[in-house]
């Protein structure tokens, strides 16, 4: 573990706790021009776990509602070190939404950032008796935290992360301890970490790509968060702190791609350090796989996960990147292969696993795998069934154990890295005038991989497009607006009069857009 005193590592805290005990000051965090070193995010942890364990009772949920910032890593160690959970707000949602999602997690507290708190008070319809919202610049900067006595159960929930689902509502995934240091596990055996390794993400720590910043903690490396992505501040980022590996989405690549071939000084600073980009969400396209190797020059390395498994279980190595570029360009449309102690079946209709070549759902099980859904029995026993994960993803594996991605069978689009549950925008979408049925399905978008598309067979008057948008902004997250709104006369049904979604996809791939 570059050098460093090898521990048992059970819980979250215990990575932080080996990193400062084992190089307190070398940097562990910088997000915005400013760095802890270990030693520092340690002390701003142990005063949150201190603070918690005053004021919020054994087993508490704690919402965190901010942009990335220092503060938000110490809460993904500190909340969860005396046994409470973190339940992080995606600030990309509507307050309405966080606002539900406080509610149905019964959180004691809501940290977070004023502007967003204020959104939260004043459009988010709280009840009365709502948890106190917390400025995250009025916590503690220090203070003692209790000794941890006995061993701690890694089985404990740490993160309750929501994601949309199929339901509608977005649900809550349980991801304890065990489950999120699996996953980190699987990553280390995907993405090797090298000794001089400094990473550096755009995403949001609201996602469960935030765990890699936990894998890189492991072995004692810096990671850099960006407040937000830009290609001009993620390349001054990268100048500042000498960062070898990124963390992508295409979209994000193609943006990069785009100011590096304007602008050659950046692109040498770039090249000097960065080794290694990875990337998920999304496959690669082959044409900009191929200007990605001719511009930067460096490794590539994807990743297959999803919250319901702490983050990635399958990894495309630079070796196959390589490959693709070589000659084997069907590769490149691989998510690749299971990482350390994951297993990959592609399932059928009546439960059976299938062969290599067979298409099915693809089912994933390991230690890594959450557990299962807050409150929710019903979808966990349907999604956590015989003790494998069902992913909603349709796929096959090769003779080689490369996994191939075909489509979504559940009722899920995936727009610029973020969930969209298709019956939630179609629920908003009926209560509008005009409206007699509705089916929202995703597109393919070049930039997005899908686009939110809303197709409505009207009642009389057809509505306007605008009002349309309008009822979903004032209710949804913008990325879950329709981007997209065609009128039909009646909508393709199954015999047992079943909306067919993916006739009704194939149809619009093919047919111009209405004006």
């Amino acid at each position: 573990m570059g050098g460093t005193r090898r521990r048992d590592v059970h819980r979250l805290y215990d990575v932080l706790a080996a990193a400062a005990e084992d190089a307190p000051e070398a940097p562990a965090l910088s997000v915005d021009g400013m760095t802890w070193t270990f030693r520092e995010l340690r002390a701003r942890t142990d005063a949150l776990s201190a603070h918690l364990s005053a004021r919020c009772s054994p087993g508490a949920r704690v919402a965190l509602l901010a942009h990335n910032r220092l503060e938000y890593v110490a809460a993904y160690y500190g909340v969860p070190r005396e046994g409470r959970i973190l339940v992080p707000l995606n600030q990309r949602l509507h307050p309405r939404e966080w606002a539900d999602q406080v509610v149905r997690c019964g959180a004691e507290l809501v940290i977070g950032e004023p502007e967003l708190l204020e959104r939260l008070a004043r459009e988010g319809g709280l009840p009365p008796d709502h948890p106190p919202l917390v400025d995250v610049a009025d916590l503690p900067r220090d203070g003692s935290a209790p000794s941890l006595e006995g061993d701690r159960d890694p089985g404990e929930v740490a993160w309750l992360m929501f994601t949309s689902g199929t339901t509608g509502r977005p649900k809550g995934v349980r991801l304890t301890h065990r489950s999120l240091l699996a996953g980190v596990t699987a990553t280390a055996s995907g993405r090797p970490v090298l000794p001089d390794d400094v990473f550096c993400t755009p995403f949001p720590l609201c996602h469960v790509a935030g765990y890699q910043v936990v894998l890189h903690h492991l072995f004692r490396r810096h990671a850099v968060v960006m407040r937000r992505f830009g290609p001009a501040v993620l390349v001054d980022a990268a100048r500042r702190h000498g960062v070898t590996n990124l963390s992508l989405a295409p979209t994000m690549l193609e943006d990069l791609l785009a100011h590096l071939e304007g602008d050659p000084a950046a692109l040498e600073a770039l090249r000097a350090t960065v080794r290694v980009i990875a990337y998920g969400s999304a496959p690669m396209p082959v044409p900009l796989l191929r200007r990605a190797d001719a511009v930067l020059g460096c490794d590539l390395n994807q990743g297959y996960g999803m919250t319901e498994l702490s983050g990635n279980a399958t990894f495309l190595s630079p070796a196959d990147h390589r490959a693709a570029v070589a000659g084997r360009p069907e590769l490149a449309a691989s998510a690749g292969r299971p990482g350390d102690g994951v297993e990959i079946a592609v399932i059928g209709e009546d439960g059976s696993r299938l062969p290599p070549g067979a298409q099915g759902e693809v089912a994933v099980r390991g230690a890594q795998m959450a557990d299962g859904y807050w409150d929710d029995p019903e979808a966990t026993a349907e999604a956590f069934a015989g003790g494998w994960f069902r992913t909603g993803d349709a796929g096959r594996l090769d003779g080689d154990g490369y996994l191939y991605l075909a489509d979504r069978l559940k009722d899920v689009i995936i727009t610029g890295g973020e969930n969209v549950s298709s019956r939630e925008v179609e629920d908003v979408l009926r209560t509008v005038p005009g409206v007699g049925e509705v089916a929202v399905v995703g597109l393919p978008d070049p930039r997005w991989g899908q686009s939110v598309c809303a197709v409505i067979v009207p009642d009389g008057v057809p509505p306007r497009v605008e009002d349309l948008t309008a009822a979903c902004r004032a209710r949804l997250a913008g990325f879950k607006t329709p981007r997209r709104v065609e009128f039909v006369a009646a909508l393709p049904r199954t015999g047992t009069g079943k909306i067919r979604k993916a006739a009704l996809r194939a149809e619009l791939i093919d047919r111009p857009e209405s004006p």
